[in-house]
């Protein structure tokens, strides 16, 4: 069935998504990762505990960010890099796909398969150093 959901309840209050969790093992080399191999901007970084942290990242430009959330129970613990229980977890769009897949590869994060085309543009599945799976889309132009 490929008919699209209309909301029972439509809010006349903007809505718009502008965070998504992302649970990682500690802080600081999430940061790294994130800001290095991903060439996200480091939004903020406020202590919100001696053990706790709000850490934002997002890509340069982007309207959404990243909160990384350091695990703190056995349970959170095994989500990390399982979030969505293997399929692929975020969507981001790229300019140059060669050019970011060749950045993410020389930081450990491969692709799964070679760069392929489809209907929409250029897409390759890579997962960050924690496992977490992202489809990289550069659209067509």
């Amino acid at each position: 069935m490929n008919t699209p959901h209309t909301p029972v309840f439509r809010s006349k209050v903007n809505k718009q998504l502008f965070m998504v969790a992302i649970v990682i093992p500690d802080y600081d080399e999430a940061i790294q990762h994130y800001t290095e191999a991903w060439g996200f901007d480091l939004l903020e970084d406020s202590a919100q505990s001696p053990e706790k942290r709000w850490v934002r990242v997002a890509p340069p430009g982007s309207s959404c960010a990243l909160l990384l959330a350091k695990a703190s129970t056995p349970e959170q613990e095994a989500a990390i890099g399982r979030q969505t229980g293997g399929r692929v977890f975020l969507f981001m769009h790229c300019s140059d796909l060669e050019a970011d897949v060749a950045r993410l590869a020389q930081y450990g994060c491969h692709p799964e398969a070679p760069i392929c085309t489809e209907k929409y543009g250029k897409v390759c599945v890579v997962a960050d150093r924690y496992g977490n799976r992202w489809d990289l889309i550069q659209p067509l132009s």
